[in-house]
Parts: structure tokens; sequence; C-alpha cells
């Protein structure tokens, strides 16, 4: 095992420890796994808390800060935070506007964020949860009941942050996460396997020669395996998927995400395939993300994520961010 890791056992308080050193705008609790704004609560404003488990870097931690979440809760890699980070996240941050939960939807992570909503709630904390289920390569998988929550989640957070950053009410901030993820559908390709650093060797087998469609960031199994493909073909089937499941009749979000191993030059190339798609499908592409920002650990592989948008929409997206990941306009 070939990783730049003191010992699986502490990978995760390692991380934390590093990113609050890099980003003094963070309030890192290493011992508990919680990440917050410095600057929360931010008095009027809704708080977004989100979380899962690690090894998906930058999300959820990298995506703290103004205009997108209040805090995140780490897990052990690719295991839920348990419902006690979760609340003490939520009663940290709440400013008496009220705290929304942005969920993945893999069963730990469903079970715990609603165990820490009615623990928060007794602790007079308002509580709303948005459910994130945007994968349409399979429903019901090795994790979830239903559509795995994938790329998405990065939409959700921008853009249901930026609402709470305008001032938005508790409800009006869910109306806007939830009609994100309706908007929403992702579709994900592994060219190489994933390795965890307590197993120390690949979590499935994937021959060389072989790509994986569908799969999940866990490296849960996809629709199907095929002989290795050209850019141009991979994108005709993901993109595919996703747009024939989306059917967007006006402009889109478009994420081109790396699993973590699949360095830019591959990932803007792909893009260069996916746009064409989108154009030949007659779909115009309202802004572009590319990078490495739901990760699968070292997975070489991509995801595309596209979200329907419409003005508010529009602008949420370009209002201003400030995080470890995502940032513009400040």
């Amino acid at each position: 095992m070939r990783m730049l890791i003191n010992g699986p056992e502490t990978v995760v308080a390692d991380a934390l420890r590093g990113m609050a050193a890099a980003h003094p705008g963070l309030s890192v609790d290493v011992e508990n796994r919680v990440v917050l704004r410095r600057d929360a609560p931010v008095p009027g404003q809704v708080a977004l808390v989100s979380g899962g488990g690690s090894g998906h870097e930058p999300l959820h931690a990298g995506f703290v800060g103004p205009g997108m979440l209040t805090a995140a809760c780490a897990g052990e890699i690719f295991t839920s935070p348990v419902p006690d980070q979760m609340v003490r996240a939520a009663t940290a941050v709440d400013s008496g506007a009220g705290v929304l939960f942005v969920v993945k939807n893999y069963t730990g992570d469903v079970l715990n964020f609603e165990m820490a909503a009615e623990l928060a709630e007794d602790e007079g904390v308002r509580i709303a949860k948005v459910l994130v289920d945007d994968d349409v390569a399979v429903t019901d998988s090795l994790y979830t009941a239903g559509r795995r929550g994938t790329g998405a989640t990065l939409f959700v957070e921008k853009l249901a942050g930026a609402a709470a950053g305008e001032g938005a009410p508790l409800d009006r901030v869910e109306a806007v996460a939830r009609r994100v993820n309706e908007r929403s559908r992702s579709f994900g390709v592994a060219l190489s396997a994933v390795t965890t650093p307590a197993k120390g060797s690949p979590t499935f087998d994937l021959p060389d020669g072989e790509l994986e469609l569908g799969i999940g960031i866990h490296g849960e199994p996809g629709r199907e395996r095929r002989p290795m493909m050209s850019a141009r073909e991979i994108a005709d089937i993901a993109v595919g998927a996703v747009a024939d499941d989306l059917r967007p009749r006006g402009p889109v979000l478009a994420l081109v995400n790396g699993m973590g191993a699949t360095p830019l030059l591959e990932l803007y190339g792909f893009n260069a395939e996916v746009q064409r798609v989108l154009g030949e499908r007659g779909v115009p592409v309202a802004r572009t993300l590319v990078g490495n920002y739901v990760t699968s650990l070292d997975m070489a592989g991509c995801s595309v994520t596209l979200c329907e948008a419409d003005e508010e929409l529009l602008r949420l997206w370009d209002a201003p961010v400030e995080t470890p990941a995502l940032r513009w306009g400040r």
C-alpha cells in the first residue's frame, strides 16, 4: 500500500488537522470531527449542515464557508458520521433562523441525520432536511433504498447556501434545495477500483482493459462492465443516461467531476466531449465546472451531473462563495 498517511487509524484526524492549519476561516473540531465556519452562527441566516463518510474530499468539509455550508461532519472512510456530530454542528451554527440538513441518500446517512434532527429539535433547533438522490445509474444499491446521492450534492449545497446567504427563511432555503435536487441527475464511470486505507488493496476487481459504467462513489457496482472506450464513447453513454432521464427543457449547469485519480488534462478533454453531446442534443450549457469535487479516494474515473437551471438558480450559482474548494465573486 502506497499512501501518504501515518496510518489508517489516524487518517481522518490528520486530514482535519491539516485542513485547520491551511484554512484559518474554518473552525475545526478534530476530536469530534466537525468543521464550522469560524464566524458561525451568522445572525439572521439559515445554517446549512451536511456531512458523510470521509474519502470524498473536498465534499463536504471543503465546501464550508460563506455562500455554501455552515458546517460539515466527517465520518470514517466511507462511513456515515454519527448523530452526536450532527447535533453538535447544528447547535453550534444555529442563529435562531433554523438549520437545513443536506443528506446524501445512503442508508447510514439517512438514519443518522433523521435521529440527529429529532435530537436537535429537542434542544430547540428548527430543522429541515433535503435528501439528495440524483444518480440515474441504479436504483436500490448496496448502500441505498432508491437512487444514490452523488454530484448533485455540490449543486444543492451551493445554491441553497447562496439562498441562505441572501437571508431567505428556512422554508425557502429548503424549497430551493429540493428544487435543485429534483432538477439534477448524475452518472459515474470507473476506470480503476478504489483502495481504502483500512483494506490496503482495491475494494473490487476491475480487470485491465475494462471500465465500469454507473459506478457509485464508494465503489458500488454500476450498470455494466465493458471494454475500455474512448472519451468520446464514454461521454455518449454518460451524458445520454443523464439527459434521457432529466429531459431538460432549458439551459443546464454542468459538472464534469473527477473521482480522485483522474488528471485535469483528461477531465478537460472529457468535458469537450460532454459539451459536444449536449450540443448535439440541443441542450444549452449555462455554466460548467470541471475538477475533482465529489471523489472516491484514488479511483480513476469521472461523473457527469446536469442541473436544469432557471434565472433564479443561475443567479444563486453566480452569487459569491468562499470555501476551500469553491470560490468566486469576492
